[in-house]
C-alpha cells in the first residue's frame, strides 16, 4: 500500500514578504544580501517556490543567516518557519518509516577524510595576523563534490581542534583579520552536523564543537564591532545547546549572550542572560565558570546603576573565585584568571561612575596579565587610559595609550581601537601637556 504524501502548509508570511517582486528577482535579492555579509547561496526563483509551498520548513544555516540580515529584527518564525529542532525531530521519527519521507537532496560536502585534512591545515597558521588570515582563506567545503557519507571521530577532532586554533589567534593578534575568514570552517561544521554522524557520541561531539565554534566566530565579531553577527551566532550557539541538551553549551552561550547585550546598551538583557546561564552551569561542577557569569551579571546591574545588586553580584563572583579551578572547568575559559576577573570588576566600577576605582582594577588587570596574549594586555592597558582619562589623570592615561598603541602593532580589535580613540577625545582638552600631545599626535597618525 502506498503511503499518503505528508501535507505542506504554504509559507504565507515569506510570500507576503517577497511582496511585489517575482520568484526570481527575490532570489537575486537573497544572493545579492548573502554576498554583502560573505554568505554563498544558490538562490534561484526554484528554491522560493520551495520555501513558499512549505517543501523547505527551515533554512539551512546559511540561509538563516541571510534572511535575518535581510530582515532585521525578525525571527526564523517570523518569517513562517519552523524551529529548527521541530523540523530534526520529525525527520529523525520518520525515519522509521521510510515511505513517508521526501526524495533526499543531495548535500554538497566533501568526504570525510578530505575534510578533516584540510580543517587541519586551514588552521595550521602561525607567525603575524597577516599569515593567519591567508591560511583561514582557504575554502572549507572542498571541491563540493556530493557525497553521502557520514562524519567520524577525525571530522570532530578537527572540528575541535579549529575552536581550539582561533581562540589563539584571536589571542594573539585580535578579531579584525579574523572575522571573515574564520567563518568558512563554522559553514562546514554545520554541513557535517546536518550530515549525520557514524555514531551518536560522535554526533554529540558534532554539536558541541559546532556550537563552540559558532561562539568563536561570535565573538571575533563582537570583538570587530558587528554585533548584528555575533549576536546570530550566538543564537546559533543556543539553539544548537538546546537540541542537543548540552548544558555546558548552553552557559557559554548565554556568557557570551550577557556580555554582547552589556556592549550594546541592553543592561537588563545581560542580567537576564548571565542569570541563565547560572542556571545552566549550577549542575556543571565549575567554580569558575560560575564567578565569570556572576561577573557577567554584575556588568548589567552596574548599567542599570544598581550599584548594590553590582556588590552583591561581584561578591559571589569573588566566593566561586576564590575555590579555585577545576576539573570541570570549561576549556574555552583558559582565558579566565585573576587578570580577567579584575578587568571584568573594572567595567563595572567605571559604569557606575567610580573611574578612580576603575582604574585601579584595571592596572592590576594589565600588571597580571600574561605578555604572551596581546590582545588581553591591550585591552586592560586601554580599559586603564580610559579610566584615567576620565578619572583626572591625563599624563597617566596618555602614558598607557602609548603602551596602547605600541601592541596595536600586532593585535587587530575594533573594540580596542574604539576605547582608545575614546581616550583620545577626553584628553583633547589637555593637550598642552607635553605628554597628552605626544601621545594625541601619535594617535592620530595611527
Amino acid at each position: 500500500m502506498t503511503a499518503s504524501p505528508i501535507a505542506l502548509t504554504p509559507n504565507t508570511s515569506f510570500r507576503w514578504l517577497r511582496g511585489r517582486h517575482s520568484p526570481a528577482e527575490f532570489a537575486a535579492l537573497v544572493r545579492r544580501a548573502a554576498r554583502d555579509i560573505g554568505e554563498t547561496v544558490s538562490c534561484d526563483a526554484r528554491y522560493i517556490g520551495r520555501v513558499e509551498s512549505g517543501e523547505i520548513r527551515c533554512p539551512n544555516y546559511a540561509y538563516e543567516r541571510v534572511f535575518l540580515h535581510m530582515f532585521p529584527g525578525r525571527t526564523l518564525a517570523d518569517l513562517g518557519f519552523s524551529p529548527r529542532e521541530a523540523v530534526r525531530g520529525r525527520d529523525r521519527r520518520d525515519s522509521r518509516n521510510p515511505s513517508r519521507l521526501p526524495a533526499p537532496t543531495p548535500v554538497s560536502i566533501p568526504t570525510p577524510s578530505e575534510e578533516s585534512d584540510v580543517l587541519r591545515r586551514a588552521f595550521m597558521a602561525g607567525g603575524s595576523a597577516t599569515v593567519a588570515a591567508a591560511t583561514l582563506n582557504l575554502s572549507l567545503l572542498g571541491d563540493h563534490r556530493r557525497v553521502p557519507g557520514r562524519a567520524g571521530e577525525s571530522e570532530a577532532a578537527a572540528v575541535e581542534a579549529a575552536v581550539r586554533q582561533i581562540r589563539l589567534l584571536d589571542d594573539r593578534h585580535g578579531a579584525d583579520t579574523l572575522y571573515r575568514r574564520a567563518a568558512e570552517p563554522l559553514r562546514t561544521a554545520y554541513a557535517l552536523l546536518d550530515a549525520g554522524a557514524t555514531r551518536q557520541s560522535t554526533e554529540d561531539r558534532l554539536h558541541a564543537g559546532a556550537g563552540e565554534l559558532a561562539l568563536s566566530v561570535g565573538w571575533l565579531a563582537h570583538d570587530s564591532g558587528r554585533f548584528q553577527d555575533a549576536r546570530s551566532h550566538y543564537a546559533e550557539a543556543l539553539a544548537t545547546s538546546r537540541v542537543s541538551g548540552d548544558a555546558a553549551l548552553e552557559a557559554h552561550a548565554f556568557s557570551n549572550t550577557a556580555f554582547l547585550a552589556r556592549d550594546c546598551g541592553r543592561p537588563r538583557e545581560a542580567v537576564r542572560a548571565a542569570q541563565a546561564g547560572l542556571r545552566a552551569a549550577r549542575t556543571l561542577g565549575s567554580a569558575r565558570l560560575l564567578s565569570l557569569l556572576c561577573l557577567r551579571e554584575a556588568g548589567g546591574w552596574a548599567g542599570l546603576a544598581d550599584r548594590r545588586s553590582c556588590e552583591e553580584a561581584l561578591s559571589r563572583a569573588h566566593t566561586h573565585f576564590s575555590r579555585g579551578p577545576a576539573a570541570a572547568d570549561p576549556e574555552w575559559m583558559s582565558f579566565f584568571g585573576e587578570a580577567e576577573l579584575e578587568s571584568l570588576e573594572s567595567r563595572c566600577w567605571a559604569a557606575l561612575g567610580e573611574y578612580g576605582r576603575a582604574a585601579r582594577h584595571a592596572r592590576r588587570a594589565a600588571d597580571l596579565q600574561d605578555p604572551h596574549f596581546t590582545r588581553n594586555l591591550a585591552l586592560y592597558t586601554a580599559e586603564l587610559a580610559e579610566d584615567l582619562a576620565r578619572a583626572g589623570a591625563p599624563d597617566e592615561a596618555a602614558w598607557a595609550g602609548q603602551r596602547v598603541l605600541d601592541h596595536l602593532a600586532e593585535v587587530r580589535s575594533t573594540r580596542i581601537s574604539s576605547m582608545l580613540s575614546a581616550t583620545a577625545r577626553t584628553l583633547i582638552p589637555h593637550q598642552r601637556s607635553p605628554r597628552v600631545s605626544a601621545f594625541l599626535a601619535r594617535h592620530a597618525e595611527a
